[in-house]
């Protein structure tokens, strides 16, 4: 079962975080990422991503939750199209995220949500070894968000984008803040595929395993920006 380091449980109002699939393609076969999960409000609008971990654990940005009542956020997994009401939906019981969070470019943007009601989807595994952040890596990153970084409408089908990872030294050339500890980049020189507004919080996902989280970034697939993901490994075991 995955646990989350160093946490506390947080209920104040959170920070505006301007979240950041651009170049993608639709998931159209259910059996392949049935962790894949969404963050919706009671209206039921979706507004993060998450990946199970655990038939009753989500992993997501913090930045998602933050500052957020549990009871007002509804978790959605089996549901490739957000227009159906199939699959099953479970209201969150409590969050955790790690300790001293502020925002997301600080790092540390990662939060462990509790189901109230188990889903009954397999967990995706979170990555075991430090060798899946190496730059050149290619993982894949999901998400319901927007196509383009001046949509005004997200998309309702799930989709996917696959992205190389980039080293540290051209992520910290690319960002002053960034923090190798906590975070890691992925994009390509010429832009063109990325997160973007509303898949915050979904997976990044290495040979079967969950490295990443979506977290930050400047606009979505622009030119030498890449995406700034969580570095799970450094508080999820």
């Amino acid at each position: 079962m995955a646990a989350l380091l160093a946490l506390i449980v947080i209920t104040v109002t959170p920070a505006h975080a301007e979240p950041r699939i651009v170049g993608g393609v639709v998931v159209d076969n259910p059996d392949e990422a049935p962790w894949m999960v969404a963050l919706t409000l009671s209206s039921g609008y979706q507004f993060c991503g998450g990946a199970l971990v655990g038939s009753k654990l989500v992993a997501t940005a913090a930045h998602c939750v933050y500052g957020r009542a549990p009871g007002s956020i509804s978790v959605v997994g089996g549901r490739l199209d957000l227009r159906t009401d199939g699959g099953s939906t479970s209201v969150v019981a409590k969050y955790q995220v790690v300790e001293g969070y502020s925002t997301p470019s600080r790092g540390k943007d990662i939060a462990l949500l509790t189901l109230a009601e188990p889903m009954p989807y397999a967990p995706l595994p979170v990555a075991a070894t430090a060798g899946v952040y190496a730059g050149g890596n290619v993982g894949v990153v999901y998400g319901w968000g927007r196509q383009a970084e001046n949509d005004t409408n997200k998309s309702p089908l799930l989709h996917k984008a696959s992205i190389p990872i980039m080293a540290d030294e051209q992520c910290a050339a690319a960002y002053a803040r960034f923090d190798a500890q906590a975070m890691f980049c992925a994009g390509y020189p010429e832009g063109g595929v990325d997160s973007c507004v509303d898949d915050s919080g979904g997976p990044f996902v290495v040979d079967g395993r969950l490295a990443g989280i979506v977290s930050w970034g400047i606009g979505c697939a622009r030119p030498n920006t890449p995406g700034v993901y969580t570095r799970v490994m450094t508080y999820l075991t």
